[in-house]
């Protein structure tokens, strides 16, 4: 039997953290309703106590891109995995909206640094032929995080609390840093179990020393990913936020139906990222270009979003709605893998950095997505205009991803134009 390489034990490590980051930021939102209720909140305070994850968040892709560059992905994610838990289980604590604020605050510092610090060992672990699906295929666990949490939440409230419910995912996400810190290298020729066959496949490594990085310069090369990845995380912010909650309201459902409908619905983006992912890396190969298998798949998934999100205001059909959720969630999500390959492509020296500002348009729209949503919803009594919002957005985010030229690479010593 082949034994296993340590580039995909590396990658399988990283498919589990992706995983449980999700379903530790989207478990608030099945257990919403109930939350709600028990500390007397408005539609208008959650969607604010949603987007408080994305404030520190936001932040931290800068900062925190730069962090896992400076001090490896190794220590890096290893904090940001202990924080992920302990805010996690402190959460069943909250005893209203500003401590329930102040804990979504602190899930989103521990989150901040994450992705970008995994691009920054995947741009050094995984082959740069590979960086699409790798992307794809991580993303793919944490969508399956989306899909698991809300009927894993909806069995946990069936027997306990939602504060006891927190409790337990938060401390069982505490078992990943204790493997991470055991098996993870930050440099693979450190690794006892890499081969001469593995460090042959991977990019050639940096130089020692730590990088200074040129932010500006860098900022303005990765500015237009920045505002595509703006026009996407609007809508995946909607997706995984309010979506339980758009069932459980709009039609009436319980707690547990509309968590297996919205568990559905998040299933369907599992498929998307892995497809992203294949379908960018193919394209690469057959046709060589960056700009064919980036651009095209990033169009490909904003267009066929907005075309299946268009039923479900048009019909109010509970078997519509679900379906059409779910195909346009899959076309979202054939955005992730290409759009996080495009910051590898662009500055793999800076992955971690590059990779990070990149996530700050999302991590924005994660401020002001949630909290809109709810506040239409509250002043209009109705669902239509966010997703009409949500829909103008992806339109744009088409026409921005059409002009993104992930095939210049970023050149620290000399000015450039694009």
């Amino acid at each position: 039997m082949r034994k296993i390489g340590a580039p995909r034990v590396v990658l399988s490590l990283l498919c589990v953290l992706y995983f449980i980051l999700f379903v530790n930021r989207v478990n608030i939102a099945t257990a919403a309703p109930l939350i709600r209720a028990d500390l007397g909140l408005s539609n208008t305070q959650l969607g604010l106590a949603f987007s408080a994850f994305a404030i520190p968040y936001a932040l931290f892709q800068l900062i925190g891109g730069w962090i896992g560059d400076k001090f490896g992905p190794r220590l890096t994610l290893s904090a940001c995995c202990a924080l992920v838990g302990l805010s996690t289980m402190l959460t069943g604590a909250a005893s209203g909206f500003v401590s329930l604020f102040v804990l979504r605050l602190a899930l989103g510092f521990a989150q901040g640094a994450a992705f970008p610090t995994a691009t920054r060992a995947m741009s050094t672990w995984i082959p740069a032929r590979d960086w699409g699906f790798a992307q794809g295929i991580t993303h793919s666990f944490g969508r399956i995080g989306n899909a698991v949490t809300p009927p894993l939440m909806a069995a946990l409230l069936l027997f306990l609390s939602w504060r006891r419910s927190f409790v337990i995912i938060g401390s069982a996400s505490l078992v990943w840093l204790l493997v991470w810190v055991w098996y993870f290298r930050n440099d693979p020729r450190q690794h006892s179990a890499i081969t001469r066959a593995d460090l042959a496949a991977l990019p050639e490594p940096a130089t020692p020393g730590r990088p200074a990085i040129p932010w500006l310069r860098l900022a303005h090369r990765i500015l237009p990913v920045t505002m595509v990845d703006f026009c996407y995380g609007w809508t995946l912010w909607l997706f995984l936020t309010w979506i339980p909650t758009f069932f459980f309201e709009n039609y009436h459902l319980n707690l547990q139906t509309s968590a297996i409908f919205s568990a559905g619905v998040l299933f369907a983006g599992v498929i998307g990222d892995t497809a992203g992912g294949v379908a960018t890396d193919r394209l690469l190969r057959k046709t060589g270009s960056l700009v064919v298998a980036r651009r095209s798949v990033i169009v490909a998934g904003f267009v066929g979003a907005v075309i299946f999100l268009c039923p479900v205001l048009l019909f109010h059909d509970l078997a519509v709605a679900a379906v059409c959720l779910s195909l346009a969630f899959f076309f979202a999500e054939l955005i992730v893998a290409p759009i996080w390959a495009v910051p590898m492509d662009i500055a793999p020296r800076y992955a971690g950095s590059a990779s990070g500002m990149m996530n700050f348009g999302f991590a924005v729209a994660g401020l002001v997505s949630p909290s809109s949503f709810g506040y239409l919803v509250d002043r209009t009594g109705s669902w239509v205009l966010p997703f009409i919002c949500s829909m103008l957005l992806l339109l744009v985010g088409a026409v921005l991803a059409s002009r993104l030229r992930p095939d210049i690479q970023f050149n620290e010593d000399a000015s450039q134009s694009y």
